[in-house]
């Protein structure tokens, strides 16, 4: 029992290391992204539709950002080990559209959002807090927060231009991974949460994306 506080501490560095260089730069995928489907970029030389979507991939980043925090955070305090089994499958994947998400900014020009580290930071710290609440209302956390994920991405693939089938395709495999990560939650016994704090979680991510599509 001893050990135990000194081997989160060590845990919680080794996640804020890896996880701020994520925010800073491109991390290494196990997959590889949806873009190398694609034999050509129809948007490659429209200044325009490339700002354009560049500045809503930046929000999709941030996205990403947040779930790896979220799901390195629900891990460190999870009770169960199967349930932190699954908060590190699900944010190696989150790390995999990370990779895809970066690669597709670079690709046009853009660049991803100053405020990535206190992204990271804040979800970091929501991550823990679900966990310590227990795994039940952690999961819940984790299954609501992928279904207004997914509702966001459905969003983005209305927004985003016809033309620019890159980004789609990234976005459509993200939607697809999304939905897996809320069904798999609700499986291993997630608590569906209160309204309020539905309501909350919506406001808050309002907020995160609004900024994060100009900053």
């Amino acid at each position: 029992m001893q050990h135990r506080p000194r081997d989160f501490i060590d845990q919680l560095f080794s996640h804020l290391d890896q996880g701020l260089r994520n925010t800073f730069t491109k991390p290494k995928s196990s997959r590889p992204s949806p873009a190398t489907k694609q034999d050509i970029d129809p948007i490659a030389d429209d200044d325009y539709l490339k700002r354009y979507s560049a500045s809503l991939m930046r929000v999709n980043h941030v996205g990403e950002v947040c779930a790896q925090a979220l799901y390195q955070g629900q891990a460190l305090t999870s009770r169960s080990p199967s349930v932190k089994i699954k908060m590190h499958e699900a944010a190696e994947e989150e790390i995999d559209h990370l990779n895809w998400c970066f690669e597709r900014i670079e690709q046009l020009d853009g660049r991803t959002s100053y405020l990535n580290p206190l992204w990271y930071l804040g979800s970091l710290t929501i991550g823990i807090g679900a966990g310590i609440a227990g795994d039940k209302w952690s999961l819940g956390f984790l299954a609501e927060t992928e279904h207004q994920v997914v509702a966001h991405l459905q969003s983005h693939l209305k927004r985003l231009p016809e033309e620019d089938v890159v980004s789609r395709a990234i976005v459509q495999q993200m939607v697809i991974d999304e939905a897996e990560h809320a069904a798999m939650a609700e499986d291993n016994g997630a608590q569906a949460l209160p309204p309020l704090i539905k309501s909350l979680m919506r406001a808050s991510a309002k907020v995160m994306t609004t900024m994060s599509e100009k900053i």
